[in-house]
């Protein structure tokens, strides 16, 4: 099981969260339009995963620091990634930009304009969406109007030290060419674009190379989006498409060859037959919680010895742990959050989980004890989060005033709850006074 050692509150609710490669520091995006950068203590390097996260929690020196914190965007952070090598942290909002900033500073050195889509009309009519947009120049039968608009973006994937993934509102996927990025981008529009699903894109994991790649990067990820599940190549655009799953597929990940999907109704989606077998219809189904969305997946580390085995992050607050087995199912459940839903988890590379959702991140680490579906982990432990008004970085660019919004994503039933204080935040432990 896993078990709250941290929880510390936000000043804007959570949108975005990424974990670094290999240091632990977590980078946030929030509502408000906020980027920050937390670092977490280091654990011992000669200790296995399971030890090493105990070691952290009770020798007294459990101090979650704000390394840096910055209003990045005018609007909100939808999406924040580190560069393959975390020298970089990629940002973007719904201004429309995309920044890239040193993870050290937090110190903006490029940014691109996230490409605009127009509007088109037919018959008085006004039509937003990309799929409409593409028929118009095959049918001819729509007329383009003269303003363009912000695309905003949903997604930021950095699935090679080569190539940068944007994904947008309007169901664009757009690749940079990061070859060349040291303190710019190569070129300010994207190299290629794909539209595989027929809504926004909501996950991509990116999927090992083959066995004759002479690169060793990955050409290929897994998305989601819409009602459909795909595989992109980075060279051919869309390879596999599952058809119409008849919900809206909210999260995704894979497992060995296996793509997992989570989506509105509760259940996850398994692919036993790999990635042909999304267009064949071979699927099987485990029910997380009927009726309640999935909004999150990740896999849980190998050394957990847990075998097959994801984390669901649930629109209602709890966090899932399934089996993803032929006989599997839920084998635990502990809450994040009393009000609103999970949108992020991760794990830092020292084998802590980390959950966001709401105003709150969560910071967990694995116990001794059995998996108990139902239960509810209560905080304990000896981390501490400091202050999140701490150490602020100017943008010059970014003067605004500050708003307050809430993340919304298309059709998430994340927002469940009135107000906020859902969540007990723990900010001092046994060993730290």
């Amino acid at each position: 099981m896993y078990n709250s050692i941290c929880s510390f509150p936000l000043s804007s609710d959570l949108f975005t969260q990424a974990i670094h490669p290999t240091s632990p520091l977590l980078a946030i995006g929030l509502a408000s339009g906020h980027v920050q950068l937390h670092q977490f203590p280091a654990l011992p390097a000669t200790s296995s995963p399971r030890s090493k996260a105990k070691t952290a929690s009770t020798n007294g020196h459990g101090t979650i620091e704000t390394a840096w914190r910055t209003r990045r965007h005018k609007g909100s952070c939808r999406s924040v990634t580190f560069s393959s090598d975390g020298h970089h942290l990629f940002s973007a909002g719904t201004d429309g930009i995309v920044k890239a900033a040193l993870t050290e500073t937090g110190r903006v050195i490029a940014k691109i304009a996230v490409p605009r889509f127009v509007l088109y009309k037919k018959d008085a009519s006004v039509c937003t969406a990309d799929s409409l947009v593409r028929q118009a120049y095959t049918m001819n039968s729509f007329c383009r109007t003269s303003s363009e608009h912000i695309d905003p973006p949903t997604l930021l994937h950095t699935s090679t030290p080569q190539t940068l993934l944007l994904a947008t509102d309007s169901s664009a996927l757009h690749l940079y060419d990061l070859r060349t990025f040291d303190t710019a981008f190569a070129t300010p529009r994207p190299v290629q674009t794909h539209y595989p699903h027929g809504d926004y894109v909501s996950s991509i994991t990116p999927l090992p190379p083959s066995k004759t790649s002479t690169s060793g990067l990955s050409k290929q990820w897994v998305s989601t989006g819409g009602f459909t599940v795909a595989v992109v190549d980075v060279r051919k655009g869309v390879a596999y498409q599952s058809d119409d799953l008849g919900e809206e597929i909210l999260c995704g990940t894979i497992i060995g060859d296996k793509p997992i999907a989570g989506g509105e109704k509760g259940a996850l989606r398994i692919w036993d037959g790999g990635m042909k077998g999304l267009t064949q219809g071979d699927e099987r189904r485990i029910v997380v919680e009927k009726g309640e969305s999935l909004d999150v997946l990740c896999p849980l580390p190998e050394a957990d010895g847990l075998g097959e085995t994801v984390a669901v992050g649930l629109g209602d607050g709890n966090i899932k742990f399934v089996q993803v087995g032929k006989k599997g199912g839920v084998i635990g459940t502990q809450r994040h959050h009393e009000l609103e839903g999970v949108v992020a988890i991760g794990f830092e590379p020292g084998g802590r989980m980390i959950s966001g959702g709401g105003d709150v991140v969560q910071v967990w680490e694995r116990s001794d004890d059995d998996f108990v579906d139902g239960g509810a982990g209560e905080a304990n432990g000896a981390l501490n989060a400091d202050s999140a008004e701490d150490d602020e970085v100017n943008d010059s660019d970014d003067s605004s005033s500050e708003e307050e919004m809430r993340p919304k994503r298309k059709k998430r039933k994340r927002n469940k709850g009135k107000g906020r204080g859902g969540s007990n935040h723990i900010m001092s432990f046994k060993g730290m006074d």
